[in-house]
């Protein structure tokens, strides 16, 4: 708590309640800083373990509950960037009584959604705290050591803590890697440059070769195809916001003078790119391969969609729409799944325009949280566009590691960019508040 929140609830209890009430703020600044230190933890285990995120994820939510101030936080839900992750999670319970599959595939297809509760609890916490930073920095130096081992592991796979298909890959899978370092990449972008405008050189220098390391990992160690993707969107996004239109051409002479000595350099990329067209014909063919296989799903995926246009087949009914269609087929037709690698299509088979509707406005309002300046600006615009741009080819915002890193993300710098722009009083969450209504 600062002097000035104190200052006002003591002086509102009066001087025979100033001392309960100082009592009251220690207890609520403890619970507070713990679940500072809950939601780092969480930050820092999300690139290397699912379960000990899931842990540290309960006992933040645990820690924090007893400090939220009700009216305040029910005031809190009515902004868009709330109310939609629940509306989105109440369309997907709905979706339970018309589902085309079964019981049991409907409850487990409300799982992936559920993780979109946590996003108003962390925007409520983080409006009000002031460790946001910790969390930022508890992601950063968790994906270094990451990137380091990745290194590491390229050229001696002893080293691997877990079994991995991928070399360069120390735990989980590339697609996660990639995810990550792509986001501190170009979240690091912002601090480089602002170092260097204030011509704090060493400083400048330290951000730009680590966020060079990470895209260097990606080019010559692994990465997701998909992250060639938005890393484009990403660069356009920054050039345009931060950078006047002098120096616009600079950095993209710049890059496209890095991206063709990579080209040059890295095997692993240009074999990387040659695969697509490789794996495309797989789609003439009805062959299994990766990119015909994407194709495969958003064509059946559309139809699915025809059939049900407005409220969908139900939650949890995309596996066994496939399955039906799949009956008496071979190859690439013969596939069942419950994901087809496409957000929109992932929606739209289960809930329809409806739940289209609803995505697409929930990835709008947390958009629109980042319109501001500085760090935690930039960090969320960065997580949602990234999220966005990825789920053309995936269904990121339902798998677990790119999901929470999309819900910490938006969670903690929209809570700080909230902050700025909340009056304090309707954001601070605590016994003051309830005082002064």
């Amino acid at each position: 708590m600062t002097s000035v929140e104190r200052n006002v609830l003591c002086d509102h209890a009066g001087p025979a309640g100033q001392a309960g009430w100082r009592g009251t703020l220690r207890r609520l600044a403890v619970d507070v800083r713990n679940a500072d230190i809950l939601a780092a933890l969480t930050a820092a285990a999300l690139p290397w373990s699912t379960s000990a995120t899931a842990i540290l994820i309960v006992l933040w939510l645990v820690v924090l509950v007893p400090t939220i101030d009700r009216d305040a936080f029910v005031r809190h839900l009515a902004h868009p960037a709330c109310a939609l992750p629940y509306a989105f999670v109440a369309l997907a319970i709905l979706g339970v009584f018309w589902t085309d599959g079964t019981w049991s595939a409907a409850l487990h297809g409300i799982k992936p959604v559920a993780k979109l509760l946590m996003i108003p609890f962390l925007l409520y916490h983080f409006q009000r705290s002031q460790r946001g930073s910790w969390v930022f920095a508890a992601f950063l130096v968790s994906c270094t050591l990451m990137m380091i081992l990745s290194w590491i592991v390229l050229f001696y796979p002893a080293f691997k803590l877990t079994r991995t298909v991928s070399d360069g890959v120390p735990v989980k899978n590339y697609i996660d890697q990639s995810q990550e370092f792509a986001l501190c990449a170009f979240a690091l972008a912002l601090p480089a440059l602002i170092a260097l405008r204030e011509r704090r050189l060493a400083a400048a220098i330290g951000w730009l070769v680590l966020s060079v390391a990470f895209v260097a990992n990606m080019m010559f160690v692994a990465s997701a195809r998909t992250a060639l993707v938005y890393m484009p969107v990403l660069l356009v996004l920054f050039t345009a916001l931060h950078l006047s239109r002098r120096t616009m051409p600079a950095l993209f002479a710049a890059a496209i003078v890095a991206a063709a000595i990579v080209w040059s350099t890295s095997p692993y990329l240009r074999q990387r790119i040659a695969d697509i067209a490789t794996e495309y014909q797989g789609y003439e063919t009805n062959t299994v391969v990766s990119t015909a296989q994407r194709l495969h799903y958003w064509r059946k995926s559309l139809g699915f969609f025809a059939d049900a246009p407005l409220f969908g087949h139900g939650t949890g009914a995309t596996r066994q729409l496939f399955a039906r269609a799949a009956a008496g087929q071979t190859g690439l037709s013969a596939e069942v799944v419950s994901n087809p690698h496409n957000q929109t299509l992932n929606v739209a088979v289960q809930w329809g325009l409806l739940g289209v509707l609803t995505l697409y406005g929930m990835w709008l309002s947390h958009l629109l949280l980042f319109r501001g300046e500085g760090l935690a600006a930039w960090i969320g615009l960065v997580t949602v566009v990234q999220n966005f741009v990825s789920s053309l080819l995936n269904s990121h915002l339902f798998d677990f590691h790119e999901g929470w890193m999309y819900v910490l993300g938006v969670g903690v710098a929209g809570g700080l960019s909230l902050r700025a722009t909340i009056r304090r009083p309707r954001s601070l969450g605590t016994p003051a508040s309830r005082s002064a209504a």
